[in-house]
């Protein structure tokens, strides 16, 4: 891959290394779904997936301003939260298939992953469901005073759960080292979220005196941006933040809604997948700014595909765990 920079100079260079690593990572991500895609259609993958294509700006422009050992929380649409904070995909797929080697040990799924070595503390089904978890993690941090960052995914459904306005409050009042992530895809399942969702999102976080800012969802640099100040103002000890992403899921709800055309149109689809790709727009930035060429993106594109490919081998030779583990590692 071609790169120009000055290479006297330590900061620059770091700075293409950062934005390369970010383009993988999203890249990482957009096949990672698409494999799982294939899986479920092949009949190989138990159960539903909620696929992240589209919304990759989000998760990696985010997880890039933390430190290894912050926490995140994730969502049912959680496996781009997941990879971002540096999980291994062929773990990750043996999670998808109830394997043995999956970060659960295959009794997780696709909707409660969990990886704490990475500071995933998991992703849930339950709408909203990890506030408190994210919360709770910082107020550990507070208490322990170990300077880690929890962040709380969670889309503009979860707008309509009580329980984030209790652990908000609670954040202000005790100045918690936590960001509330609303990541607005614009459809809460199959209804636009105009319909489900009143008054100014923003003024959700104002209301508590949290430190509210929006951003779009689709620029990953201008995500990496506002999180890095958000997680700054964290770690220093002035308190919660809310961030309102605005993105877009080019898939369907889940895996098998298919047919979307009566709660959102095609053409809707392609102007978002033609002029608002968030991979796409990075690419033509590295490109303008010669950080990379072409040839470069597209070996990095052909060695991620590589790698998908051996992590899904993996995960289909991988064993089901045994019969004496059906009550292991269960707490409920």
């Amino acid at each position: 891959m071609t790169t120009v920079t000055d290479k006297s100079n330590t900061k620059s260079n770091t700075q293409v290394e950062k934005w390369i690593r970010t383009y993988r990572r999203m890249v990482m991500i957009r096949l990672f779904e698409e494999q799982v895609n294939e899986l479920y259609t092949r009949a190989l993958m138990p159960g539903l997936a909620h696929l992240y294509v589209g919304e990759e700006a989000v998760a990696v422009g985010i997880c890039e301003a933390l430190n290894p050992t912050d926490y995140i929380t994730s969502t049912h649409r959680g496996h781009g939260h997941c990879l971002a904070k540096g999980a291994s995909p062929d773990r990750m797929f043996a999670e998808l298939l109830g394997k043995e080697a999956g970060y659960c040990r295959g009794k997780g799924g696709s909707m409660h992953i969990a990886d704490p070595a990475t500071g995933n503390l998991g992703a849930n089904a339950i709408v909203g469901g990890s506030t408190g978890i994210a919360t709770g993690a910082a107020l550990s941090s507070k208490r322990l005073r170990t300077g880690q960052v929890a962040v709380c995914f969670f889309g503009e459904g979860a707008l309509g759960q009580g329980v984030l306005y209790e652990v908000m409050n609670l954040a202000a009042l005790w100045k918690l080292p936590v960001i509330y992530v609303c990541e607005n895809n614009l459809y809460t399942e199959y209804t636009h979220y105009s319909e489900t969702t009143a008054g100014d999102i923003l003024a959700r976080g104002t209301a508590f005196g949290v430190q509210a800012e929006a951003v779009d969802g689709q620029d990953v640099r201008a995500v990496n941006a506002i999180a890095q100040k958000l997680v700054d103002r964290a770690r220093k000890g002035e308190g919660p933040a809310f961030l309102l992403c605005n993105t877009y899921r080019y898939t369907g709800h889940h895996v098998g809604d298919i047919n979307r055309e009566y709660y959102r149109s095609k053409q809707e689809e392609q102007e978002w997948k033609t002029k608002r790709d968030p991979i796409k727009n990075l690419a033509e930035w590295l490109i303008s700014e010669k950080l990379a060429d072409a040839a470069g993106l597209t070996a990095i594109e052909t060695e991620v595909r590589a790698e998908m490919k051996s992590a899904v081998e993996f995960a289909i030779a991988a064993p089901y765990p045994g019969v004496e583990e059906v009550e292991q590692d269960v707490y409920a």
